[in-house]
């Protein structure tokens, strides 16, 4: 696995491990070239670390990440766990013994890159969303219904080209749609005692998934989503899984 990760970090950002520590010699970072921040740190940590059994050694990879929510639902999962060596709260550790699929771990380090970027080179990749839709307040079901898009609350960080899953409330209460967004930073000013909106952005329909397919439930069950409160990324197995 650790040889997978040095191959991906390197095919996509030029980034090669360097060795800098005489007393952990198999402890490896990956740094940006621009600005030396690493994105990922790659150890070997006795198991007992992360209050597993047996007292072997077991690779992980820590990585850094924007979403506190991303960081609270992947937590929840197995092969995830806080930061170790790393003292600030978003920073995890991931285990590299197979239980987290490594096109997952993959995502996760795309993540870091980007957490960790400077800013003059904070232009990602797409990202993917997963956004809450309320019917008391708007008619989302029937939204698509004679047009193919529309536009929508736009929320921090989304960006042109991203793909949102929108997360339609009780008494749905479960993802229906799969969508890109085409445009951002519409302007709009709207407040109410529920609803404040700043700018909106117009989201194209791709997929339609059936109400009983990914429902509240199975987000919880079986993805570690326990609540869809504003958007937020979403883990990899969810993605293929959506996809």
């Amino acid at each position: 696995m650790r040889k997978k990760l040095y191959d991906y970090a390197k095919k996509k950002y030029k980034a090669k491990p360097e060795y800098l520590w005489k007393k952990f010699p198999d402890y490896a970072i990956l740094r940006h070239i621009d600005n030396n921040k690493w994105f990922a740190l790659i150890m070997d940590v006795p198991k007992e670390k992360f209050g597993l059994g047996g007292d072997e050694r077991i690779d992980v990879v820590n990585v850094k990440l924007s979403d506190p929510l991303l960081i609270d639902m992947l937590l929840q999962k197995e092969g995830y766990f806080r930061g170790y060596h790393t003292g600030r709260g978003n920073w995890i550790s991931i285990l590299l013994d197979g239980s987290v699929p490594f096109e997952e771990i993959c995502k996760l380090i795309d993540e870091s890159f980007m957490a960790t970027a400077s800013k003059k080179n904070k232009l990602r990749p797409p990202k993917e969303w997963l956004i809450p839709a309320n019917p008391a307040y708007y008619d989302i079901v029937h939204a698509f219904d004679d047009k193919k898009e529309i536009d929508w609350k736009q929320g921090n960080g989304i960006k042109t080209g991203d793909t949102i899953y929108m997360y339609v409330g009780s008494p749905i209460s479960a993802i229906m749609y799969k969508c890109t967004v085409i445009k951002t930073d519409i302007p709009y000013d709207y407040k109410d005692e529920n609803l404040t909106i700043k700018a909106l952005m117009r989201i194209k329909l791709k997929k339609r998934y059936k109400p009983d397919k990914f429902t509240f439930d199975v987000l919880k069950s079986e993805y570690g989503i326990y609540a869809v409160r504003g958007p937020r990324g979403i883990p990899g197995s969810l993605s293929n899984a959506l996809k």
